[in-house]
């Protein structure tokens, strides 16, 4: 039996985890796509490191896009089995997946019609529209803690980890004749105990082996109360005293939600200021709606807060733009409002429109609330870049840009140990840390070293090692 890394090895975006057991039945643990530009992945999302048609079984941990993002490409390759994964991912997954797709088609038929593109051969959306149905097709959910039987002797259990709606811990169970129990576990992203909406993640059963998610490895979040209040003086600052535009980047499914949902605190206690609130991205519309379906994944919070506001995704002054038009019209606005758009790392959708037409602004505020991977705009903007490049045009950063990490849907170093403080040191015979950068991740690796783990191995892509 053994494990190969096949992307988010040394990298945080592309998960996806391949497990061979004894009988050569193979499991492949999220199937994501790599987001970024850095020149070493150029070429990740097109090939893989194994042979699609020989995978028998996927299992998702969330609908987030580097996690699920090349599954229509893997049926499009030839997979033909089955996708396991929670209600409410599946639901996500669906818009999400499809989103992606047109974004795909839309950015090869513009490089296609850019001057000289054709010298170099016509440019192949990765997949279409037409390969995602198949791929929803194959999903199976299955509801939280409980065994769900993969195939003779393995079986999957899925806890929630608080990350995003639906989010889940991964632990197979693989029993054989003869042979002792071997418990394989897959963190997927680890929540944050004490956020909005969601419920705080719960701990995992005992692991033999054990992968694990490592982005704030090195970093500690911001505490929750010192959060809105640093939120507010934001919105005051750039929205009452310059009269300006704040413009938050934010992930269609999980960012977007938690921030409309704070908005809608500050307005309910009247500390809002009365200016236009804008949630522009068709698919974060769809996904409030998915959201709005699936209350049991509430925390206890939230739902007592419904009890006398039933929709804490709505106020007065927001609107949710679906249409172009309206997207564009936000542009010719000249006073002040807030607008909240895709993507969350400002690689591509509305978010780069708005960027572009404001960055030179200085009453703008340009707001980054959470991880941006190297070579995405999002990462030159809170790296202090002076001068960024948006849609081939050279601009100035005269907008501010201010960022909050704490909004970030990933436990922080701490928040990661305490979830793993549930595993027996003793039982866990190897611990793979991956969905990180190096540097965060080997100063991860010594806490939780000195957390009394032991075995602790940064994988690289394509490595494989023995269970």
């Amino acid at each position: 039996m053994n494990v190969m890394f096949c992307g988010a090895a040394q990298v945080v975006t592309g998960s996806c985890h391949l497990i061979t057991l004894d009988d050569g039945y193979k499991i492949l643990l999220d199937c994501g796509l790599y987001q970024g530009h850095d020149k070493d992945f150029e070429s990740f999302n097109a090939n893989w490191l194994f042979d699609p048609a020989e995978i028998d079984c996927v299992i998702l941990s969330h609908a987030h896009i580097d996690h699920t993002g090349r599954l229509p490409k893997l049926i499009k390759d030839g997979f033909k089995g089955k996708i396991v994964c929670t209600h409410a991912t599946r639901d996500l997954a669906a818009i999400m997946l499809m989103d992606s797709a047109k974004i795909q088609e839309r950015d090869a038929e513009y490089a296609n019609k850019r001057k000289g593109r054709w010298e170099y051969g016509k440019l192949e959306p990765l997949y279409e529209t037409r390969h995602v149905r198949p791929c929803i097709n194959l999903m199976e959910s299955i509801g939280y803690e409980h065994w769900f039987r993969i195939k003779k002797g393995v079986h999957v259990y899925l806890r929630d980890s608080g990350h995003i709606l639906g989010s889940a811990s991964v632990v197979i169970r693989i029993k054989e004749k003869n042979k002792d129990t071997v418990k394989i576990g897959f963190t997927g992203d680890i929540g944050r105990p004490g956020r909005p909406i969601l419920r705080d993640p719960l701990p995992m059963m005992d692991c033999d082996f054990l992968i694990c998610e490592s982005t704030y490895g090195a970093k500690l979040h911001e505490a929750a109360p010192r959060e809105s209040d640093h939120f507010l003086r934001i919105i005051e600052e750039t929205c009452v005293k310059n009269n300006g535009k704040l413009i938050i980047p934010a992930f269609s499914i999980g960012r977007t939600q938690e921030i409309v949902y704070m908005l809608d605190q500050l307005e309910s206690h009247a500390k809002l200021p009365r200016i236009p609130v804008f949630v522009d991205s068709p698919l974060a519309v769809n996904a409030t709606k998915v959201f709005q379906s699936h209350p049991e994944c509430f925390d206890e919070d939230l739902l007592d807060y419904m009890l006398f506001d039933d929709n804490p995704f709505g106020f007065n002054t927001l609107q949710y733009i679906r249409k172009v038009e309206g997207s564009k019209h936000i542009n010719t606005l000249k006073n002040a409002c807030i607008v909240i758009s895709a993507s969350g790392m400002a690689t591509a959708g509305r978010i780069k429109h708005h960027i572009f037409n404001n960055i030179e602004n200085p009453d703008t505020t340009i707001l980054i609330v959470g991880y941006c991977a190297p070579g995405t705009l999002g990462h030159d903007l809170r790296s202090g870049k002076k001068s960024v490049k948006i849609f081939g045009v050279h601009k100035q950063v005269i907008a501010n840009v201010e960022v909050m990490e704490s909004f970030s849907a990933h436990g922080d170093q701490q928040e990661m140990i305490t979830f793993l403080d549930s595993q027996n040191r003793k039982r866990l015979k190897k611990l793979f840390l991956v969905h990180g950068v190096p540097k965060n991740q080997t100063i991860f690796k010594g806490k939780l070293l000195e957390a009394g783990f032991k075995n602790v191995f940064i994988p690289g892509l394509g490595e494989r090692f023995k269970l």
